[in-house]
């Protein structure tokens, strides 16, 4: 079952968060001054245990927990909804309802993902549930909405690429890219091995969410992780799923994007090539390409992205988080 979800990237929060943000300049795409960023062990290694909520509300015959405090710009967060009798639930969040999916004996569950431009204030989420006996209760409360620890980037592309820093070519991609996450596929399609990284032990470099300036001409953002990588290495699926997209997207190259169910998509770009068709189940760990210099580069790397509910996240953060079912 598939249900259309709305879809942005905005820019609104972007004088705020670059107020705060560290000046750090960047040669190449895939460079990090100082050196790669440690890979923490919970990235290769599982399972990762399920933690304590940290608030509730109970109200009629429905118990909502609460696995955060806060919601920090661009991470992902869970709510779990419980009830006897339960049959569905679903919730309103940033103007957009967002389907909340089973756990069999263990009620339901949903994502929430703002995106890494979320404004940061009290947001009002609204939860739907309903009964076998048909029993309809809604439950309003308010989430915060927190400051992401984002940096800033100086990026140079060499001028056989130049072209390519075009904010008509970013809408445009991104356009395309809202028309692929926007589908919410209500089935879990990742298995018990969970997401790992694409390249195990990969040395994570260029962080998300970062402010760049490109040829100091155009700023945009870094809509996910690039991990040190060789020309031609071969790149994995970070867990079990459905192949969404394969083809060449102006900035990102050649691109493969994994469905991995309950809204929850994975993307590899810049490769060189792609060993995986549109609508073919993937496993994890399964080899779907090679890294490559395709796209808007400025020298082989790999960048690897998550988008939750059909916003970009923090990749890293994403495989740290305990995941139900």
């Amino acid at each position: 079952m598939r249900v259309s979800l709305k879809w942005m990237l905005s820019f609104t929060a972007l004088g705020l968060v670059l107020s705060l943000s560290l000046l750090l300049p960047v040669a190449a795409q895939d460079a990090t001054p100082g050196g790669p960023m440690p890979t923490p062990d919970v990235l290769t290694a599982t399972p990762i245990p399920r933690p304590l909520p940290i608030n509730s509300l109970t109200q009629e015959r429905t118990t909502v927990e609460f696995y955060f405090d806060t919601l920090p710009q661009g991470e992902t967060r869970l709510i779990r909804v419980s009830g006897e009798g339960m049959a569905g639930a679903r919730f309103r969040l940033f103007d957009e309802l967002i389907e909340m999916f089973a756990v069999e004996g263990d009620g339901f569950y949903g994502y929430l993902s703002p995106s890494m431009e979320q404004i940061t204030r009290a947001y009002d989420l609204d939860i739907f549930v309903w009964y076998a006996d048909d029993t309809r209760q809604t439950i309003n409360t308010q989430v915060d909405v927190g400051i992401g620890n984002f940096i800033r980037q100086d990026i140079t592309l060499p001028p056989d690429k130049a072209y390519l820093i075009d904010p008509e070519i970013e809408r445009n991609e991104l356009a395309r890219l809202e028309s692929i996450f926007s589908q919410f596929t209500l089935e879990r399609l990742w298995d018990g091995r969970g997401f790992h990284l694409p390249i195990p032990g990969g040395e994570l470099t260029s962080p998300f969410g970062a402010f760049r300036n490109f040829n100091q001409v155009m700023q945009t953002r870094h809509t996910g992780w690039d991990i040190r990588a060789t020309l031609g290495q071969p790149l994995l699926a970070s867990a079990a799923g459905q192949v969404a997209y394969t083809g060449f997207m102006d900035i990102r190259g050649n691109i493969v994007i994994i469905d991995h169910g309950y809204g929850v998509y994975s993307t590899y770009c810049h490769l060189s090539q792609t060993h995986v068709t549109r609508g073919q189940s993937i496993a994890e760990g399964q080899v779907i390409g090679t890294v490559g210099n395709t796209g808007r580069t400025s020298g082989p790397h790999f960048h690897w992205e998550m988008a939750v509910n059909g916003h970009f996240v923090d990749a890293r953060q994403f495989l740290e988080m305990w995941k139900p079912g």
